[in-house]
């Protein structure tokens, strides 16, 4: 989209609602992670179901159901029916709040449609978000899959794939607002948006490293910061493989120290990005990159808090959330750098 697309303040509203509404899916999909509710839910109906037990009956029916996999027997075999519903109790907001997204996006967006007030080429970008959602819930399924046969903990490969698809339904629609807006108002030259797009890429590989945390709970593998347990460089006590690979896709320790040099490097990579934007962008484009700086401070630290105190819920979720406002920032950032500066 090169020229503003006239949409109301209904439509604009909307799709901000979809983005927070995403936003706050990630926040509950990390409480679930967290509290390892995730595999209390072993029946997946993706249209019916949408109500949770409604008696006694029904909740003994769900619990038996668990104790016949691999989580019930190897990990929480002193599990009572009081202390299943409680576990229940996240998988089943986590799944809900997958259904009313899909309903926040397509029942309005209907309506909007049916009226003439989606433009062919929003509609079209509202149906590929849609659809994205639509392959979030069945990638979700296949993650939790992966725990109810053999190990009792999902993949973290398929883990880090769940999360990843949720930031970008989230971020596709938070582009959808960008363009309604307009053409960027921003100048900057060609040198900073490539800057911009390599910050990008490896803010995602530590949001990718976040979810090999939470997958394999390397968090709890150091509380010392900033060395890891004595440690401040690449040594055998933490990768202790035979291969440094395998050990950065499959060793704990060695995905929490990736995931802790990652987070240097954002940290790093976006106060240069701020630095660089002084001299090659415009003034209120340096005004996004300060905010980037801000966002970026506060999620360090908090990961670095996380950590020292031993992966407290609330401040492991509010990191998580933090990458995904992080990763807005820097969205919102190449958006606007799409207006040139003539080199010279």
């Amino acid at each position: 989209m090169s020229e503003r697309i006239p949409v109301d303040r209904w439509v604009k509203l909307w799709l901000g609602a979809v983005y927070f509404s995403v936003l706050g899916m990630v926040v509950v999909g990390g409480i679930t992670r967290l509290t390892g509710s995730g595999l209390s839910m072993v029946e997946w109906h993706p249209l019916m179901g949408a109500l949770p037990p409604q008696n006694e009956a029904e909740w003994l029916r769900v619990f038996q159901l668990y104790q016949g996999f691999p989580q019930y027997s190897e990990v929480n075999s002193w599990m009572a029916l009081a202390q299943f519903k409680q576990i229940f109790f996240w998988e089943y907001v986590h799944r809900l709040c997958g259904r009313l997204i899909g309903l926040i996006v397509a029942i309005p967006g209907l309506v909007f449609y049916l009226r003439g007030r989606l433009p062919a080429p929003l509609g079209s970008r509202v149906l590929v978000a849609f659809c994205l959602g639509g392959a979030q819930g069945l990638l979700g399924w296949y993650m939790v899959k992966s725990g109810l046969a053999g190990r009792p903990e999902v993949s973290h490969f398929r883990l880090a794939a769940h999360l990843l698809l949720a930031f970008v339904v989230g971020h596709w629609v938070l582009w959808i607002l960008l363009e309604i807006r307009g053409p960027a108002q921003s100048r900057s030259r060609l040198g900073f948006r490539h800057a911009c797009r390599w910050v990008l890429a490896l803010l995602t590989l530590q949001i990718v490293y976040g979810a090999f945390m939470a997958g394999t709970r390397a968090g709890w593998m150091s509380s010392t910061f900033p060395d890891m347990n004595g440690h401040y460089l690449p040594s055998s006590a933490l990768f202790p493989g035979s291969s440094v690979v395998h050990d950065l896709l499959n060793n704990p320790l060695s995905i929490h120290y990736a995931h802790r040099a990652l987070g240097w490097g954002t940290a790093i990579a976006v106060t240069g990005l701020w630095w660089f934007s002084r001299e090659h962008t415009s003034a209120a484009l340096t005004r996004y990159c300060r905010v980037a700086f801000g966002v970026v401070a506060l999620q360090f630290g908090s990961g670095a808090l996380t950590v020292v105190f031993g992966v407290p819920i609330a401040l492991a979720v509010g990191h998580q959330a933090g990458a995904y406002l992080l990763l807005s920032v820097l969205v919102a950032i190449q958006y606007e750098s799409r207006g040139t500066i003539a080199e010279g």
